[in-house]
């Protein structure tokens, strides 16, 4: 419980969940206190990463005010050593039942990556936390709103794929719950001070966008 508790607190204080693809564990604790320092509380570094379980471990270690996770989990193995590594966000590109249920089972945050209604149901029949609508490139501000009319209210939804601070309010303005931020916010080879420049820039279009809402 203490873990959904941790999500649910991170999520209210920013609903941004910063996607590290290509962090090196070398990099791991500065770029993560970068992050830290400007409000982000959810961090994933995505299994295809460099020595990833590594990273997840680091950040972990030297956050634990932050929930740290993995991105592109496939598997139920992989959910086991995301956990053994310290992790307890789980996000997947796609539904997979078992990788759902599995994370579930271990206490863990499940955010599954689904594009249709029909998968967004069948994620939270399988106990999902939230949902990452993937990818946000093929899924415009309307197609969220759609998506959004049919599915509990309480149900948090976050656009990945291609956001940029520019890009938020739309989003936000049809339902948006927050959103996953990938090489807008990191590529490999930044320095943790550019990264913090990037997330205080993602952190002020929340803040703005939250302001102008309805």
């Amino acid at each position: 419980m203490s873990t959904l508790i941790d999500f649910d607190r991170a999520f209210q204080q920013l609903p941004l969940v910063a996607i590290l693809r290509g962090l090196s564990p070398g990099e791991a604790v500065a770029v993560g206190s970068a992050l830290f320092e400007a409000g982000f509380r959810l961090i994933e570094v995505p299994l295809n990463s460099p020595q990833a379980f590594e990273s997840i471990e680091r950040l972990s270690g030297h956050l634990p005010g932050a929930l740290i996770g993995a991105g592109t989990v496939l598997t139920i193995e992989e959910v086991r050593r995301v956990q053994g590594a310290g992790g307890r966000l789980i996000v997947s590109p796609h539904f997979d039942s078992e990788v759902v249920t599995a994370t579930v089972a271990r206490g863990l945050i499940s955010v599954p990556g689904v594009m249709t209604p029909s998968e967004a149901f069948m994620a939270l029949r399988q106990g999902a936390h939230a949902l990452k609508l993937f990818p946000a490139e093929l899924i415009p501000p309307h197609g969220l709103k759609a998506l959004r009319a049919v599915l509990p209210p309480t149900i948090r939804l976050l656009p990945v794929g291609g956001i940029t601070p520019s890009s938020m309010a739309p989003y936000q303005a049809a339902g948006a719950s927050g959103f996953g931020l990938g090489s807008a916010l990191y590529k490999p080879g930044d320095t943790a001070a550019a990264v913090g420049e990037r997330a205080r820039a993602f952190v002020q279009a929340w803040q703005a966008s939250q302001k102008s809402a309805p």
